[in-house]
């Protein structure tokens, strides 16, 4: 349950899962958001906008996003929240090349910025954001429990973490739809348009191994949150998680 470095995207590398996911992402960078959006339908849209208004009451004005990628989740909680400040920390440096010049284009240096960075090692005090999100990123972790420890110690008191995952629907007929397309579809397309053929064959298997819905949620009150909340989206194909320190 601690760790879910028993998936790794190169199976034949002796690399570690969190070199081998830094590498992952690297090499598809820069045909993540399009596929992300073609897989999806254009669902995570919508997944990604209901995930950020579960903050609005809260109103953070200090925000980090954990394994930001290309930015698209701290994008949105920009417009959607309108904080003072946001950080994106992210292992892969091609995700954040991309993620850079979208700030650029958009001029939002000064609110926006992104570092390099561990999710299992980050570099903040404690108790320093109001709030911090994570959107398809917990199951690349290679330590679990170590990933959502830090995410707890560096969210002040009372501060809301926001993780929004892929989890395994468990009625009939959309799980066997969904499998069918994780397992086949997905792969088939992540390598037609992806440079990289391993990347979109993790997906499906990385996703199949995470402790989703009530599993998940336990090991955040494990971690330290005192409170969490379970709302599974589209059939639950992905769940939405807030935490509370």
């Amino acid at each position: 349950m601690t760790t879910s470095d028993t998936v790794k995207p190169y199976k034949d590398a002796e690399a570690s899962k969190k070199q081998q996911v830094a590498d992952m992402f690297d090499n598809i960078s820069g045909t993540y958001d399009f596929l992300n959006h073609f897989l999806s339908l254009g669902i995570d849209i919508i997944w990604r906008k209901k995930a950020i208004r579960s903050l609005k009451a809260s109103n953070p004005q200090h925000l980090l996003d954990v394994a930001t990628g290309t930015g698209d989740f701290a994008l949105e909680a920009i417009k959607l929240l309108k904080p003072t400040k946001v950080i994106g920390v992210d292992i892969s440096q091609g995700m954040l090349d991309v993620a850079n010049e979208k700030i650029i284009k958009k001029g939002l240096s000064a609110q926006f910025e992104v570092r390099l960075g561990d999710s299992e090692n980050l570099p903040f005090a404690s108790d320093t954001f109001d709030a911090v999100t994570v959107a398809f990123g917990v199951r690349n972790f290679e330590n679990l429990e170590m990933g959502l420890s830090e995410i707890c110690r560096v969210l002040k008191p009372g501060g809301k973490a926001v993780i929004l995952e892929f989890s395994k629907p468990k009625g009939f007929p959309v799980k066997q739809l969904y499998n069918f397309y994780f397992n086949r579809v997905t792969p088939f397309i992540g390598k037609v348009f992806s440079k990289d053929n391993s990347a979109y064959c993790y997906l499906p298997e990385s996703v199949a191994r995470f402790p989703d819905g009530e599993k998940f949620a336990n090991i955040l009150h494990h971690v330290g949150f005192s409170e969490t909340v379970c709302r599974p989206q589209t059939f639950g194909i992905c769940t939405i998680y807030i935490g509370t320190k």
